[in-house]
């Protein structure tokens, strides 16, 4: 049995998420995660921030029931409403960083992420990976390379393909998969405990 994480760089719910995703990861080590991007933010959903007016009361949602933080720079982001968010570029992202460190998606997933949302980096700019690959330790060349590179690009769209072919439609989404058995674990929100309990209820005879 393997974890899929299916979720976007660009997705609210999905930061908030991230430490929970962390505590099961360390709860269960033996649990491959397998990280998918989603694609949000695409087509005609890729425009300015500001035509989303209920992101600024979402996030306060989810900082309340998940303790994530929102920085003042994106913040500020939000304040000055122009900026876009490009899910097949932060697909990309997620690919290149993933193909540097497999074993480490979900903790470079949940890096990526604090890069937009306390930082205010934009995940279309490959300075941001050159400042996430250079903290986690890995080859920023070789991250920015992969990032630029056309190879990516069908990365990406093998991610949008996985996951609707996971019948997933929104994010973030953790599915337990053993052979052809695909079980939701969490959609949205919810706590290792509650995930712990569902795969509990996966291993028993």
């Amino acid at each position: 049995m393997k974890l899929v994480y299916v979720f976007d760089a660009y997705c609210g719910w999905s930061h908030g998420f991230s430490e929970t995703l962390s505590e099961v990861g360390s709860r269960h080590p033996e649990l491959q995660v397998e990280v998918v991007s989603g694609g949000l933010f695409t087509a005609s959903r890729r425009v300015p921030i500001r035509e989303f007016g209920y992101v600024q009361g979402a996030n306060a949602k989810i900082a309340e029931l998940t303790g994530a933080e929102f920085g003042e720079a994106y913040e500020r982001l939000i304040a000055d409403g122009s900026f876009v968010m490009d899910s097949e570029a932060a697909a990309r992202g997620v690919a290149a960083l993933r193909q540097a460190a497999p074993a480490r998606a979900a903790e470079l997933a949940a890096t990526l992420q604090r890069a937009f949302y306390v930082d205010g980096l934009s995940l279309s700019d490959p300075a941001t990976y050159r400042k996430v690959a250079e903290q986690a330790g890995l080859d920023a060349d070789a991250v920015v390379a992969a990032f630029e590179a056309s190879e990516v690009r069908v990365a990406a769209g093998a991610d949008f393909h996985r996951a609707a072919s996971l019948g997933v439609t929104g994010f973030p989404t953790l599915l337990a998969i053993d052979g052809h058995s695909v079980t939701p674990l969490a959609h949205g929100h919810a706590t290792a405990d509650e995930v712990d309990r569902r795969l509990a209820t996966l291993r028993t005879p």
